[in-house]
């Protein structure tokens, strides 16, 4: 809860003030496909944590739109990090197999990815960057799921 909600509200409890008193402002919560899609057998905590930094961003949102300041969230699936390639090894040196078998059972135990593959890091900052950018400049209160397609509903 401290990582993964409470920084991004002590964050913002620092930055709003300036935000608002200047009339616009954008902050961006990282998410995670979690919240919807929890792996009860290890990560439930963090899943709990970024269903409520959602829910959060959205509240947020509407408090603070009306004051020029806008509050996106974007929610990623598995994303190939140097962590999840420290993790792909891991679990391939455990297995005794290879990365690239490694990779596939994990990307299975998430449900299968129908893109094939984990996403990569400049991805999400594209997404990020669009979002922070004055072309995005009407949206606010949505989260952007970016996942490959993991999450098997709209």
């Amino acid at each position: 809860m401290n990582s993964n909600l409470l920084a991004a509200v002590r964050l913002d409890r620092g930055l709003l003030p300036l935000m608002v008193a200047q009339g616009a402002g954008v902050i961006i919560h990282i998410s995670s496909i979690q919240r919807r899609l929890p792996l009860f057998e290890a990560t439930l905590a963090y899943a709990a944590a970024k269903a409520a930094l959602s829910n959060y961003s959205k509240g947020l949102s509407n408090e603070v739109g009306p004051q020029g300041v806008r509050v996106v969230s974007v929610a990623p699936g598995f994303i190939e990090t140097s962590a999840a390639t420290g993790l792909i090894d891991r679990l391939a040196a455990n297995s005794g197999t290879d990365r690239h078998t490694a990779r596939e059972q994990l990307m299975q135990s998430l449900g299968g990815i129908p893109l094939g593959r984990p996403g990569w890091p400049a991805e999400v900052a594209e997404l990020v960057a669009f979002l922070a950018s004055d072309r995005a400049a009407s949206i606010t209160g949505s989260e952007y799921v970016i996942d490959g397609g993991t999450i098997p509903t709209i």
